[in-house]
């Protein structure tokens, strides 16, 4: 096969909706299994997404019947497990990629990552995260990549937003402790799966945008975890971002400038009050992390960089195979 001129047909298993929705914009179809149970990563297409035609469900149990091009993993549970409970032996063999979301939980600098097969590439969503793994076999970087929502941000109201899914059960690694007391000094609504007792529940994607534009600042308590979604769609609004000077945050905001980032939650509150003060002064800061945004998370650049590394496993699989001939 000549995969430079066959559109990429890509298995993985639906984990990070967002995420998913994201690399969806490029030019490959995306395979996703769905069982009865509707287990973690076999949800399907769901209805929290607006998917477009390229990304199709498939019964897990049929799922060794068809031809794809590339298998992409995205837990340790589907590298682990999942690929040989669904996946035939031939399926097995196919050019493969481990799409690693997270630092390493372990240990930040000593966790060993779980692929060790050389012919598995690894590829980070960002630089710290690759940084921070001790990686075993060839790595890539694919910095996060989101689309440009229509709403515009008004920031009227006078109060900070946050958005991350079950945030109680998540804790101090999600920043549940920092959330709750920055609340009790600046007014904040916190949205996602799981905070109906705590927040204001689930607003669903093609919701959010205008949603969290109203809000004068977002927030992002979260201490250890790959850069969110969240903070990129924030950022690409026009909204200002306020953070821990933690993980791959520093390699984006530029304090004062793009957003506000600390590691004393004192001085993030007072950079809060200011914004709450000065309706302008958040709107340049907003204005200033927008093009830093466009800049650097670009959706086109996001799905041109999957295709390239697409592309590039399926032509060393096949090289190497002709050469093994």
């Amino acid at each position: 096969m000549n995969s430079t001129l066959k559109r990429p047909a890509i298995f993985t298993w639906h984990i990070h909706g967002s995420y998913l929705y994201y690399l969806a914009q490029g030019d490959f179809d995306i395979y996703i299994p769905v069982n009865k149970a509707k287990s973690e990563g076999y949800v399907g297409r769901g209805e929290t997404f607006p998917f477009g035609d390229n990304v199709h469900e498939v019964y897990a149990e049929e799922v060794r019947t068809l031809s794809f091009d590339c298998i992409l993993f995205q837990t340790n549970q589907n590298y682990l497990i999942d690929q040989y409970e669904i996946l035939s032996p031939e399926q097995r063999k196919l050019p493969r990629i481990y799409l690693e979301h997270d630092p390493p939980r372990q240990h930040p600098t000593n966790t060993r990552h779980v692929v060790a097969d050389p012919d598995v590439l690894v590829v980070h969503v960002t630089h710290f995260n690759r940084l921070m793994w001790d990686n075993a076999t060839r790595t890539e970087v694919i910095e996060h990549g989101v689309t440009v929502a229509p709403a515009v941000y008004s920031g009227h109201l006078n109060k900070g937003i946050v958005v991350i899914n079950n945030l109680p059960l998540r804790g101090r690694i999600c920043g549940w402790d920092i959330f709750q007391e920055v609340s009790k000094h600046i007014p904040l609504d916190l949205v996602g799966m799981g905070t109906e007792s705590v927040g204001l529940g689930e607003v669903l994607h093609p919701q959010l945008p205008e949603f969290i534009s109203q809000y004068r600042f977002f927030f992002n308590p979260i201490r250890y975890t790959s850069l969110g979604l969240a903070v990129c769609e924030a950022m690409s609004l026009g909204i200002p971002v306020v953070g821990l000077a933690t993980t791959e945050m520093v390699a984006v905001i530029k304090n004062g400038i793009n957003g506000y980032i600390h590691t004393d939650i004192s001085v993030l509150i007072e950079c809060m009050q200011r914004l709450l003060q000065d309706p302008e002064h958040a709107r340049q800061i907003g204005l200033n992390g927008q093009q830093t945004a466009k800049e650097r998370f670009d959706i086109r650049r996001f799905t041109e960089d999957w295709t390239r590394v697409f592309h590039k496993v399926l032509q060393q699989h096949y090289s190497s195979q002709m050469i093994e001939i």
